[in-house]
């Protein structure tokens, strides 16, 4: 039975509202130190509703799409997409409704898991170099490399001597992609204590979600004021111009949603790519379509 906000007559929402998702959600670039505590994790931004808001993101995933095909047939530009979060914050949701509706031609996402040994032999940005978009392409990172950063440090998988020098070394290697033409946005899903823990219940409840269960997930409750202050120190030493972070407030999947493919859509819009000039002769072409048509008409 539908309810009385998805049976809204969708006509009357505004699906260009005067808001700026960047504005919004972008830290400043400012010397102030970053306190997630003090950015809410629930907003409802210019939406009236869940249905309001996925409309919205409909409408800016088929921008999103054709503005990916352009950037796909110029070949200049690429793109590279970080998203970091805590456990259940919705960063396999958001790649489903919003970053996978691109043409899979041109966008990849890549899910960075505990690193292999091989991985391991190589300098901590081997696995993630590799994995960087190529001009015309799309990259979409599932966590990434300020996870050796994060979970290292927090863990203390390696030495404080080790993962704090490798904040220059995550800016350097962000000013190289950026030298070569890749725009680079970086998102955190700001998710509450409380709708995580409400989250794990439902794969609790839900049989197809059990894949998913994890025992590591309590006990990285336990760790949940480090882990912010491993994020505040990430963003607050690793933001930049050409390599922004945004927070986005994740307790509501559908603003969550939103809000990313309205950053998305934008910053490809500001890319500007164009379809590539054609070298063949129109008028040729289309005598040669009349004239195989004709031929098959006989």
């Amino acid at each position: 039975m539908s309810t009385d906000e998805d049976s809204t007559n969708e006509t009357h929402w505004d699906l260009a509202p005067k808001f700026d998702f960047v504005d919004a959600h972008r830290l400043p670039f400012s010397s102030d130190k970053v306190s997630l505590k003090k950015i809410d994790t629930e907003c409802s931004g210019p939406f009236e509703g869940k249905a309001h808001g996925r409309a919205f993101t409909h409408a800016a995933n088929i921008e999103i799409r054709d503005l990916q095909y352009r950037m796909y047939t110029e070949g200049k530009q690429s793109l590279l997409i970080v998203l970091q979060a805590p456990d259940a914050a919705g960063k396999d949701g958001l790649i489903r409704k919003v970053l996978g509706q691109m043409n899979p031609q041109g966008c990849r996402t890549y899910p960075f898991k505990v690193p292999s040994s091989e991985e391991r032999a190589h300098d901590f940005l081997w696995r993630i170099h590799k994995a960087t978009p190529a001009a015309g392409k799309v990259s979409v990172f599932n966590r990434s490399h300020y996870e050796d950063v994060l979970v290292v440090r927090v863990e203390d998988l390696v030495p404080k001597s080790v993962w704090k020098e490798r904040y220059e070394i995550i800016n350097n290697f962000e000013k190289l992609l950026a030298h070569r033409g890749t725009r680079i946005l970086k998102f955190y899903l700001h998710i509450s204590p409380r709708e995580q823990l409400e989250r794990f219940k439902k794969r609790l409840d839900d049989p197809t979600k059990h894949w998913k269960l994890n025992a590591g997930d309590y006990a990285a409750r336990d760790k949940w004021g480090d882990y912010r202050e491993a994020y505040e120190d990430a963003m607050e030493k690793c933001h930049s111009k050409i390599a922004p972070w945004h927070v986005i407030p994740a307790d509501k999947k559908w603003y969550r949603d939103a809000s990313v493919a309205a950053i998305v859509r934008d910053t490809l819009r500001d890319m500007d790519p164009k379809l590539p000039e054609i070298d063949a002769d129109l008028d040729e072409i289309r005598q040669l379509y009349e004239r195989e048509l004709d031929e098959m008409n006989e």
